[in-house]
């Protein structure tokens, strides 16, 4: 019986972890993996090949992976085995990147690595500084930027909005943007070691917000997102009905992604595939 070259590569990767993984399916959707430096951490950067250079970018953050197994034991590589974040960015028509984080994407066992970098640590100062450093030598010369952040990735995308020149939009899906409330939610230990965005000042108001949520979602509930949304002034929270974590982001994406924009070609990808939108400007329906 033949068996395909993508499918030997496919149970290689399985075999291999969460890393191989994750750069098979980036190779698979058309993106290159390169280096860049932080501070004082190396970062994945994938991207889609021959982009051409534009006065915007879109920068995806993947949301938090797999810091524990079981719930009782650090995960040895916290790369996301699922992501949604990457898969969004195939549905993007202009220039994107996605910035990996410290230690995820095979760099699990670099020095300064460990456990706590990506389960208390996970949203850390080092974190966000070396994030911020890596995102400014792959902004290009005079690029304004849109920060595009999955679950955890919201969090982080609110954090780096806050010290990264030239970021004007923030965009959050299913976002945790109050560490501390999920914490409690979910009757997790507190992430002592990380910032929270809902602890910090709001964000200047020249950066636009939108913070989508799913109806269904019980990892990061409506609600959260909503109250956090409300104390951001200026920010704009839409309830997606039917929606949960992971469904159905990537099938909306392009048109979701279209309502945070405002040019001629957003307007014709809006109509061409966004569903009408709930807008909610005060607590999601509590449940």
């Amino acid at each position: 019986m033949r068996v395909s070259a993508l499918a030997v590569l496919l149970a290689i990767a399985a075999c291999a972890g969460p890393s191989p993984r994750f750069d098979l399916d980036a190779r698979e959707l058309g993106f290159d993996r390169e280096e860049v430096a932080g501070a004082g951490f190396m970062h994945a950067v994938y991207r889609a090949r021959l982009t051409a250079p534009a006065n915007r970018l879109h920068v995806y953050l993947e949301g938090d992976g797999t810091p524990w197994i079981g719930g009782r034991h650090a995960a040895l590589d916290p790369t996301p085995r699922s992501p949604v974040a990457l898969r969004l960015m195939t549905r993007d028509p202009g220039p994107a990147l996605l910035l990996g984080r410290p230690c995820y994407h095979g760099h699990h066992a670099d020095a300064g690595c460990g456990p706590a970098l990506w389960t208390d640590a996970r949203y850390s100062e080092a974190v966000v500084a070396s994030m911020a450093r890596a995102l400014e030598a792959v902004r290009p010369p005079g690029a304004r930027l849109t920060l595009i952040g999955h679950s955890g990735g919201g969090t982080l995308a609110m954090l780096l909005a806050e010290r990264v020149a030239g970021v004007d939009a923030v965009v959050t899906i299913a976002g945790n943007l109050d560490v501390a409330a999920w914490t409690r939610r979910h009757d997790y230990e507190p992430l002592a070691a990380s910032l929270d965005p809902s602890a910090r000042a709001p964000l200047p108001p020249h950066i636009r917000q939108i913070h989508f949520a799913g109806e269904r979602d019980r990892e990061v509930p409506p609600q959260l997102v909503a109250a956090a949304a409300r104390r951001q002034p200026g920010a704009r929270f839409e309830l997606r009905p039917g929606f949960d974590h992971a469904c159905c982001w990537l099938r909306d994406w392009p048109g979701l992604l279209a309502s945070t924009v405002a040019s001629p070609e957003s307007a014709s990808l809006r109509a061409a595939y966004l569903p009408p939108i709930t807008r909610v400007e005060s607590d999601a329906p509590s449940r």
